[in-house]
């Protein structure tokens, strides 16, 4: 008997399935279109330049961030305007409590997957540097951190990661993993989950150590995105690794109820030495009259997010 009800992660695969009939027209825009010109994001009070981060920039401080990619709405609100949503995440930021130093990330879908093959059959495509440098302005403006988001289609992760070696080689820059768009052969992004293993996760944080070790880097953050429990299996064989900073970032989508289901069902398996992450949709979570959970009910979740970012 199929239930009348649908679970929150078939919701959440529901509004997925939205996002990439729209992506094969948006990939072009994106990642790869003529250009209409470089507006750098540089809010009015901040410098255009700032040192490198700490050591550990998640030792005591929390990240806060928005997500995007240019001429992609659908994608988050780190889009468009880059000054202006910038002043927009530095306005969320100041929604949240005192007492907690703040670095705000700027998260750019680098690599976005999209329903067709393209040239070489692994149906993602790859943002220019023209694109990263820009968006590493913007998080250079607020004082930040860039994430560059890898959506690999058919590919692994590792070799898109290492495909944006030149930017990780710059101190405040990391990544953040989407393993729900991760799908094996024969499979179409969007027709149903993607999925990743521990072992995948580890082998990129083994590079991301040797890099930061090697170039003598701060510590690399390294995020991973999940928004249902088959979306990582046999999490454990991620391991910690010197140089890296391992963040899981609980992705699911609808009332405060439910995503504190989600997050309670999640955190269960997040490996000890990653630190938790929490992610908020201004649209999604809010439909129905539903309320976006403000930052001090996000903060109240144990264990407490490292990492807050919103789309």
């Amino acid at each position: 008997m199929v239930p009348k009800t649908a679970s929150a992660a078939e919701r959440t695969l529901d509004r997925r399935l939205v996002l990439t009939a729209a992506l094969a027209g948006l990939v072009t825009s994106a990642c790869g279109g003529q250009r209409r010109g470089r507006a750098l994001a540089v809010p009015v009070s901040a410098a255009p330049v700032v040192a490198a981060p700490p050591p550990n920039p998640l030792e005591k401080n929390l990240l806060v961030g928005f997500c995007g990619a240019p001429g992609s709405k659908a994608m988050g609100r780190m889009t468009g305007d880059l000054a202006a949503a910038s002043r927009d995440l530095q306005q969320q930021i100041r929604a949240f409590p005192a007492g907690r130093p703040i670095t705000p990330v700027v998260e750019l879908i680098a690599t976005t997957v999209h329903r067709s093959p393209g040239e070489d059959g692994m149906y993602r495509s790859r943002c220019s540097d023209e694109t990263v440098r820009d968006y590493l302005d913007a998080a250079r403006a607020l004082k930040g951190l860039l994430l560059l988001n890898i959506q690999p289609g058919r590919a692994d992760f590792l070799p898109e990661v290492q495909a944006y070696e030149r930017w990780l080689t710059e101190p405040d820059v990391g990544v953040a993993l989407d393993p729900e768009w991760a799908v094996e052969p024969g499979v179409v992004p969007g027709k149903k989950f993607g999925r990743t293993t521990g072992a995948e996760l580890d082998g990129v944080a083994q590079y991301l150590g040797r890099l930061a070790e090697t170039r003598r880097l701060p510590a690399k953050v390294m995020v991973y995105h999940q928004v249902a429990a088959s979306i990582v299996r046999d999490e454990a064989e991620l391991r910690p690794h010197p140089g890296v900073s391992v963040v899981k970032v609980v992705d699911g989508i609808g009332s405060a109820t439910d995503k504190k289901a989600t997050w309670k069902t999640l955190m269960k398996t997040k490996p000890e030495h990653a630190r938790a992450g929490f992610k908020l949709f201004f649209d999604e979570d809010t439909r129905h009259d539903a309320a976006l959970m403000k930052p001090a009910e996000v903060l109240a979740l144990s264990p407490v997010p490292a990492y807050v970012v919103y789309e």
